[in-house]
């Protein structure tokens, strides 16, 4: 997102991979810095970066609504907010597409979203770790915790440099030890952009996306907040952003979804789970 009068966008600073401050709130139990038995980390990411590239074919094969809101805020007061809800379906040709059924005016007046917020928003909050994208990162072992009913283990993610106008995350994954799938995400995007002449920052805020079981298969995200302080050149900007992920439903009979390898004719409905935001959203208990 960029200042509106002077120039500015939305983003954060890129950090080292061990000075990347990771706050209370952004955990459920207390950390087990203890090696995983059985296995080895490097097994485990081999693992869970297999099932993270069948999840991201299986996604694309879902349509969904997505909710966002983003506000900038002074202590309780909403200054301004961005809101826009939208499908992502398919065509009668079977292309995926985004359909906006909710757009309002923006009334942001201290920033407004930059094209890197609207590809944030659709594509690297929902962050996705696949076997192709292992070589681009540092990727850090660094215990085991309890999320909500599950025993994880955590991980934390750097690229290993910066290339170009390239994208990346940086933060902490939660891997379900069992499932071996990312059913947490904390962190950002970097890097930051900031100009060298002249006032134009692009800024991110730290995130939190909370993954769903659906279909009894995946663990797909359903809820990203956002709640951070942007420091601008100028000023301090309180940003406070929700992303919801609603209504999977598997599109089209011809399409193949792989589960460990096998494709799936149909995938088996299991009991709904609480949704996060049907509970409190702080992971800290």
């Amino acid at each position: 997102m960029k200042l509106a009068f002077r120039s500015i966008v939305f983003s954060l600073s890129l950090f080292a991979l061990t000075s990347l401050s990771l706050p209370a709130c952004a955990q459920e139990g207390p950390l087990d810095p203890a090696p995983p038995k059985d296995t080895t980390a490097e097994e485990i990411i081999k693992k869970f970066a297999a099932k993270e590239t069948e999840f991201s074919k299986a996604r694309d094969q879902y349509t969904y609504r997505q909710d966002v809101k983003v506000q900038t805020v002074d202590g309780d007061t909403v200054e301004g907010e961005y809101r826009e809800v939208f499908d992502v379906m398919f065509n009668d040709k079977g292309q995926r597409i985004e359909n906006v059924v909710f757009a309002p005016q923006s009334n942001l007046t201290k920033i407004y979203m930059s094209q890197e917020d609207f590809e944030d928003i659709r594509h690297r909050l929902p962050f996705v770790l696949t076997t192709a994208d292992l070589p681009e990162y540092n990727i850090l072992y660094v215990g085991q915790q309890q999320e909500d009913e599950l025993r994880c283990y955590v991980f934390d993610i750097a690229p290993r440099q910066i290339e170009g106008k390239k994208r990346y995350f940086q933060g902490r994954v939660w891997v379900d030890g069992r499932d071996f799938q990312i059913v947490k995400t904390y962190g950002k995007t970097v890097p930051d952009i900031r100009k060298k002449h002249g006032d134009e920052e692009n800024l991110f805020p730290k995130f939190t996306t909370w993954r769903q079981q659906i279909d009894g298969l995946y663990w797909f995200p359903v809820y990203t907040k956002a709640d951070d302080e942007l420091h601008f050149k100028m000023e301090d900007v309180h940003i406070k952003e929700i992303v919801k992920y609603e209504d999977y439903k598997r599109f089209g009979t011809n399409t193949k979804i792989l589960f460990e390898g096998k494709e799936l004719p149909n995938a088996e409905k299991k009991p709904e789970q609480k949704k996060p935001d049907e509970k409190d959203q702080s992971p800290q208990k």
